[in-house]
């Protein structure tokens, strides 16, 4: 069975970084394309990043790209997003997500209704 676990979640303050976690198991990493998103209170689920390995491509949103990266250890299973300069508007609880690669065209997607398999969500919260 497909799980996925968030960890490195927190309290941080602006300006500050964070690493997320998304360690997956029950599946091979390079046959699934991983996306974070985010919900703020009050708001729609987002996309921030992506990545696949079967099409090789990453994306970044724009309103973290310069401060987001996404990586992956596939020995690990696990695929990571380095935050930096957090903002206050950052604050969200923050999912990732697998989708099997076989329905990626060119690259990975950041649309969340794309994706099969879900993790719980972890909490960033951004503030002084």
């Amino acid at each position: 069975q497909l799980q996925l676990v968030e960890s490195g979640g927190g309290l941080v303050e602006p300006g500050g970084s964070l690493r997320l976690s998304c360690a997956g198991s029950g599946f091979t990493l390079e046959n699934y394309a991983i996306g974070w998103f985010r919900q703020a209170p009050g708001k729609e689920r987002e996309g921030v990043s992506c990545l696949s390995n079967k099409p090789n491509s990453t994306r970044v949103k724009d309103f973290v790209k310069g401060r987001a990266t996404i990586s992956s250890d596939n020995a690990k299973h696990t695929v990571y997003l380095q935050m930096n300069s957090l903002k206050p508007e950052d604050t969200a609880v923050y999912y990732c997500a697998a989708m099997d690669v076989k329905y990626l065209i060119n690259h990975c997607v950041l649309e969340s209704r794309e994706y099969d398999y879900w993790g719980q969500g972890i909490q960033v919260t951004v503030s002084s």
